[in-house]
């Protein structure tokens, strides 16, 4: 298993708008094959940031994905952030 996450950093009067841009890209991963979930929001506190998050069953699936993604042209620039891929030796309920 595959866990991107992270975040990135966009005008604040922008951000919103931003978020909204990907609620279709967001349906459609998850919908994808081998997507476990996905998601984009905006952060509580920092109104420049927003926090990406996907958890998908293989590398082979996040790939097949990205080819077909067609990623939103928002025409906002994104101003830093960090978002990774981890990969996951083992998973267990946190509770």
């Amino acid at each position: 298993m595959w866990i991107i996450a992270g975040h990135v950093k966009v005008d604040a009067d922008r951000r919103d708008a931003w978020v909204a841009a990907h609620h279709d890209l967001i349906s459609r991963a998850r919908r994808a094959p081998g997507c476990l979930d996905v998601a984009i929001t905006a952060d509580p506190l920092d109104p420049e940031r927003v926090n990406n998050f996907e958890r998908w069953e293989s590398w082979d699936a996040l790939e097949a994905w990205r080819k077909v993604a067609m990623a939103p042209e928002t025409g906002v620039a994104m101003r830093g952030g960090e978002v990774m891929a981890y990969e996951v030796a083992r998973e267990r309920p946190p509770f």
